[in-house]
């Protein structure tokens, strides 16, 4: 199974949309907050892929929860915008919970900065942000064989 995951576009739909083209085979799109309004979007133009998003500090008004457990191909998926945790701190307190949740992935956004880690069985990933210069996404691949996970440029 293919997942794409995005975190602060902040509106920047079209770096979104090339790159769901271009990775047709994912089946599945989660967004790590501050694009929610880009989700809705997004569902329209692609409604056989599966989307999850979570609220972010910037999206104003929303009534999405600030966390998601998923459940996809037997690995538990904690997701999360990073902002209740305090992210731009550090990803302890990140990391704590989704031990707590007793997650195999961390998948969460907030500081705009990439990262692909693996911690005593835990992959932690923050995509990035998919927005402006140097844009980011992650394509997360699970399979019988283990997790994939691996950051690209927008």
């Amino acid at each position: 199974m293919e997942i794409l995951v995005f975190s602060d576009s902040h509106g920047d739909m079209t770096k979104m949309e090339r790159i769901l083209r271009s990775h047709s085979k994912a089946e599945v799109v989660i967004h790590c907050g501050d694009g929610e309004r880009d989700i809705d979007y997004l569902k329209n133009l692609f409604p056989n892929k599966a989307f999850y998003n979570v609220r972010g500090n910037c999206d104003w008004a929303s009534k999405l929860e600030p966390t998601l457990i998923l459940n996809l191909m037997g690995k538990r998926i904690f997701v999360t915008h990073g902002h209740l945790y305090n992210a731009k701190m550090g990803i302890q307190r990140l990391e704590y919970a989704a031990r707590e949740k007793e997650a195999d992935i961390l998948l969460f956004g907030h500081t705009h900065i990439a990262m692909n880690e693996y911690h005593d069985g835990l992959y932690i990933i923050n995509p990035g942000s998919c927005h402006g210069y140097g844009a980011t996404y992650c394509l997360v691949s699970i399979s019988e064989k283990g997790i994939l996970a691996n950051i690209a440029n927008a």
